[in-house]
């Protein structure tokens, strides 16, 4: 591994001190000033440049080039190079196993070539594309703290001949003080990012959490609440509650596949379709049919939304359709029974084809509950793959079932935290409860 130290004599009169001497203490002024450069830049390029800048005019070169290390590709790009157009700088990128800079980053081993085209490592492809002829090539490799590859130093043509033995010090002492200096940016550079995505996030999930309802409705004969927790900052479920002009009410409850930004950008199109079709007063199957068309024009390949849509009107009617939503179940209080709500088709969105069966209708009598459930419930796992399942579902609804619907929903989401114990929420949780009010 490349040790870089530059060795300076003993403090000397200027009258006794030799032509070299005073060289070398130019050379460690120079250096020094570009260490204090390099801890007050924040910005990268201008990092970069000034370590091309320096090395250039300390080691008499006629170009320097800066090579990054990208470990995620294991690729070596420049970003600043002497005599090269910028647009030309951004493209040159290239696998880390190439090349001379290669095998410097690779091996940590400081190259020196007198001659270049001596030599059979060297590529001249880029001095037959640009014109410039290299003669001789000094390369060492860029370090962080713990001695991890940060990039390569490349520099061409000593004008006085060949590079030297002190040019070999002061491109490595250049070389471990511009690696630590490209480390402590780029972690600032990424931090800087981090907290950008964490604004946006956070602006992100502000907007989704006002698309949702800001109260339970209000409907006659019904006791109706709504719940939402995304697994992220952001969630690819919804749900809704829309009055409409004849006095009904929609209620809606839908997942687009994952969760995070995608899906809610998914959630937002598919919420606002919805109302629109369904104030349009074209009915719930046109309705379901218009949105399931317009989002099949939107969605990416392997995206689809599951929605359930019902409308409640007068004595505790129920009309509904479900494209692949389930299990939705209707819990029957003076029964003490589950019905699973068929559903009829497959997910909004998946092909442009889509046909459902016609919707349906149940009346809901006094005491009943209809519970609407993402996935996230029933697919809740604790720490040893264990799921929380449909049966757990029905004794939750069956032991709260007199309870208002908020207390209701409230039980559901406390019983699978419990659940959990601790396991990381893999899914957004959305649960809807309509219970017909029991009368006085």
């Amino acid at each position: 591994m490349l040790k870089s130290t530059v060795s300076f004599p003993a403090e000397k009169s200027m009258t006794n001190a030799s032509a070299g001497d005073v060289g070398r203490m130019a050379a460690l002024e120079r250096l020094l000033e570009v260490a204090r450069r390099l801890g007050a830049t924040v910005d990268l390029d201008a990092m970069l440049s000034a370590i091309v800048d320096a090395a250039t005019e300390l080691l008499d070169c006629e170009r320097a080039t800066v090579f990054l290390y990208d470990a995620s590709s294991e690729e070596l790009c420049s970003r600043i190079a002497t005599g090269i157009e910028e647009s030309a700088i951004s493209e040159i990128r290239f696998p880390a196993s190439r090349g001379i800079a290669g095998e410097v980053a690779r091996t940590g081993q400081l190259v020196n070539l007198p001659d270049v085209y001596a030599d059979s490592r060297f590529n001249p492809d880029f001095d037959k594309s640009s014109g410039f002829r290299t003669r001789s090539m000094l390369a060492v490799r860029l370090t962080d703290h713990d001695e991890a590859t940060v990039g390569v130093l490349q520099l061409l043509n000593k004008r006085s001949g060949p590079f030297t033995s002190p040019d070999e010090e002061i491109a490595g002492f250049l070389g471990s003080q511009a690696g630590v200096a490209i480390q402590r940016q780029q972690l600032l550079d990424h931090y800087a990012k981090k907290q950008k995505i964490e604004r946006d996030l956070s602006i992100a999930c502000s907007i989704q959490k006002g698309l949702l309802p800001e109260e339970n409705p209000m409907f006659a004969g019904f006791d109706i609440a709504g719940w939402n927790q995304p697994a992220d900052e952001t969630g690819g479920d919804f749900y809704d509650f829309l009055p409409l002009d004849d006095g009904s009410l929609a209620v809606l409850i839908a997942d687009a596949t994952g969760h995070g930004i995608g899906p809610a950008l998914i959630m937002t199109e598919a919420r606002a379709l919805c109302r629109a079709a369904l104030l349009g007063g074209v009915g719930l199957e046109r309705a379901v049919a218009d949105v399931q068309r317009l989002l099949a024009l939107d969605m990416p390949p392997g995206r689809f939304v599951t929605a359930f849509c019902g409308i409640f009107s007068g004595a505790g009617e129920l009309e509904f359709l479900s494209a692949a939503q389930g299990p939705v179940l209707l819990y029957d209080a003076s029964a003490d029974r589950f019905e699973e709500l068929p559903t009829h088709g497959l997910p909004l969105g998946f092909m442009p084809e889509i046909e459902y069966d016609p919707s349906e209708k149940r009346v809901l009598e006094e005491g009943d509950v209809l519970v609407l459930l993402t996935d996230g419930f029933y697919e809740c796992q604790q720490p040893d793959g264990e799921t929380f399942g449909e049966r757990r579902v029905e004794a939750v609804i069956r032991r709260l079932c007199q309870q208002p619907a908020e207390a209701i929903v409230s039980g559901l989401a406390e019983e699978v935290k419990a659940f959990a114990q601790g396991h990381p929420q893999l899914d957004d949780l959305t649960a809807v409860i309509c219970k017909r009010v029991v009368s006085a």
